[in-house]
């Protein structure tokens, strides 16, 4: 009787799903208000202002109730307290100026036919308040500045909150098993890869847990001068936001810790598998790298041989940089040849998408992820293309 009931009750809650999923949310986006980890602050667990960490996070219907995606958000970093000061009177970085609603959209959005793989599962999207990548660790706060710099406490103490919600015991209600993503963005890429093999530590009896990078391969280039834009912003991190505790020491035991910030060499320590999209010619990357105007010649298709030189010399360190192809199952890779920064949203839809050769970036992660095909793809292209030619490549 126990069981015929809970049959029932379960059949019930999917059917209430399946109608929310027709009627409820036609369109591709939608606004999710944000939650507040007020208990987190007796834990240390704080933005730059000391105010508590947010995030955003839309329950699972149907077939994907025990589906889980977890995106730890982007937003560059603070290098000083100058900055880290700016980040909050200007950038409004705390959860009380936080505004109370994200617009959920791309692998978020809940529209069966533009996203037909994720469109049901629990969607996360973890708010950037420290300004270190979520990195830091110092305990010692100036009563001066009022700075605090606790970015690792902060992703723990949202791994406990979404454990407790339903992460790690998704998979006893109506016999759905948990399939978890941990996915990041630009600056929320680093510690997606940092975290990696951690966030599959707290999901032990889990089938399939793996990591998705998106825009936040960032490479450090031989030319000393062309690398000092990211050492900078790493040796920060490092100083300023106390994040060599976060490291692996697997890696600090063997290089200098800066070094360790940078993919090429922290993937290396990863053994959970990792899907890494980006543009070879990144919008960021080519800015801090080659030049802080590098990008107006390609818009303007005004470059010259020496601006063609630097970027196919640089396209092709990046390339080097990527994990070997032999193992796609461990590393899958879509790297396309176009100017852009970011993907998880607007560009992770059919009619936004970055093609090569009639691939899409969520396709090719959504075959890889579910084990259909193992994608290890690269745009042939040595030279960057326009944001607004033509998606195809």
């Amino acid at each position: 009787m126990a069981t015929r009931t809970l049959h029932l009750f379960c059949l019930f809650v999917c059917s209430l799903a399946i109608i929310k999923s027709e009627c409820s949310k036609d369109l591709g986006s939608y606004n999710v208000t944000k939650t507040i980890l007020k208990n987190a602050v007796s834990k240390g667990a704080v933005c730059l202002d000391g105010s508590p960490p947010a995030y955003h996070f839309e329950p699972g219907f149907g077939g994907g109730v025990g589906n889980w995606i977890v995106q730890l958000s982007g937003g560059a970093w603070c290098t000083n307290v100058k900055e880290c000061q700016y980040r909050i009177w200007d950038k409004n970085v705390g959860s009380t100026n936080f505004t109370d609603s994200w617009t959920f959209q791309g692998i978020y959005s809940e529209n069966p036919t533009t996203n037909p793989d994720f469109y049901n599962w629990n969607k996360v999207f973890v708010r950037y308040c420290d300004g270190g990548a979520f990195t830091g660790d110092v305990e010692y706060v100036d009563h001066v500045t009022n700075l605090h710099f606790r970015g690792a406490r902060i992703f723990e103490a949202v791994m406990e909150d979404l454990l407790a919600k339903g992460l790690k015991n998704a998979k006893n209600v109506c016999k759905f098993y948990v399939t978890p993503i941990l996915a990041g963005s630009s600056a929320g890429g680093y510690p997606t890869m940092l975290y990696c093999d951690h966030f599959r530590s707290l999901l032990p009896n889990t089938p399939r847990v793996k990591c998705l990078v998106d825009s936040g391969y960032f490479i450090h280039v031989k030319n000393p001068m062309q690398a000092s834009g990211f050492e900078k912003i790493y040796n920060s991190l490092l100083t300023l936001h106390g994040s060599t505790k976060a490291l692996p020491k697997s890696c600090t035991s063997k290089m200098n810790p800066l070094l360790c910030f940078f993919p090429e060499n922290m993937q290396q320590h990863i053994k959970t598998p990792l899907f890494i999209a980006m543009s070879a010619f990144d919008y960021y990357q080519i800015k801090t790298t080659i030049d802080p105007n590098a990008d107006r010649c390609v818009e303007n298709r005004t470059c010259t041989e020496c601006q063609n030189k630097a970027f196919r010399e640089f396209r092709s360190e990046f390339l080097s940089a990527l994990p070997k192809s032999n193992n796609p199952k461990l590393r899958g890779v879509f790297i396309d040849s176009v100017i852009h920064h970011s993907a998880l949203s607007y560009r992770w839809t059919p009619e936004n998408a970055i093609l090569i050769n009639n691939l899409s970036a969520p396709k090719a992660f959504a075959d890889w992820y579910f084990d259909r095909k193992y994608w290890y793809v690269i745009d042939k292209h040595d030279l960057p293309i326009p944001t607004a030619k033509d998606r195809r490549t």
